[in-house]
């Protein structure tokens, strides 16, 4: 059986593996799934058509699974799907999916939810990420792997978040923020390359020095944006390591649709 307090309200329609843990005065309801190992503090409510991977812990105070934010939502079955080794701490909302996008709001693994963060409906949050106290994430955001977003700071709806950027302190983020980048200020500004990031991350000091590079071609050369998009493909080939961040710098500027932070 799961370790589930007295006081904890489970719907027997709700299924949770033998060795989950539910605090005291939690609320589960009939269409939740928690995996292996995962911990639920007091005082949560999770809902809805909602799946939980292992090994997470989720704090108390948080709010998990209810309707989103959205006033056309009309109480379509949509979901969320939180993945495995995520920590969640205090007062963090996270909302089911809406039917205008994919219907699912989808967080992935190994990802650091610190508390009163907001994760609206059918936002796509990848895995490694840190969400500081206080982001709020709009509607349909996209974040990559390895991404950190400052504390306090606020998400446009439908930006997409490359992956190993830095969102400073209370960054008014209303464009795309392209890989690798940071970024901070108001109007949001691209100070440089996140490299103690990359660093941590094992990356070597030649493909840093490419990432460099693609940095130069778009913030510092004076070209149009198309003319560096081309010249970053140029740099295929010079560091064979450095192809895959080149193709994934390129791939996240041919899906902006609200145009790049600049």
């Amino acid at each position: 059986m799961a370790l589930i307090h007295p006081s904890a309200i489970v719907d027997p329609a709700a299924w949770l593996d033998s060795s989950v843990s539910v605090g005291a005065y939690t609320l589960i309801g009939p269409q939740v799934r928690i995996g292996a190992g995962t911990t639920v503090g007091p005082h949560c409510v999770i809902e809805g058509l909602t799946t939980v991977g292992e090994n997470n812990h989720i704090f108390q105070f948080n709010s998990i699974g209810a309707a989103p934010q959205d006033m056309k939502y009309a109480g379509e079955p949509t979901a969320l799907e939180i993945g495995d080794r995520n920590t969640i701490r205090e007062f963090c909302t996270l909302n089911l999916g809406t039917v205008q996008d994919e219907g699912v709001t989808r967080i992935g693994s190994d990802n650091w939810i610190m508390a009163y963060v907001h994760i609206a409906h059918d936002v796509r949050l990848g895995n490694h990420t840190v969400l500081a106290n206080n982001a709020t994430l709009a509607g349909h955001v996209h974040v990559g792997d390895w991404a950190t977003v400052g504390g306090l700071s606020g998400v446009h709806q439908f930006v997409k978040i490359g992956a190993h950027a830095m969102i400073g302190f209370q960054g008014h983020v209303a464009q795309d923020v392209p890989p690798f980048m940071t970024v901070d200020g108001n109007p949001l500004s691209v100070r440089a390359v996140n490299v103690v990031g990359l660093r941590r991350r094992g990356y070597s000091p030649e493909r840093i020095t490419m990432i460099r590079q693609m940095h130069k071609l778009l913030y510092r050369s004076s070209l149009a944006l198309e003319q560096a998009v081309a010249s970053i493909g140029d740099l295929r080939g010079q560091q064979v390591d450095a192809d895959a961040d080149i193709d994934l710098m390129l791939n996240f500027l041919a899906a902006a649709q609200r145009g790049i932070v600049r």
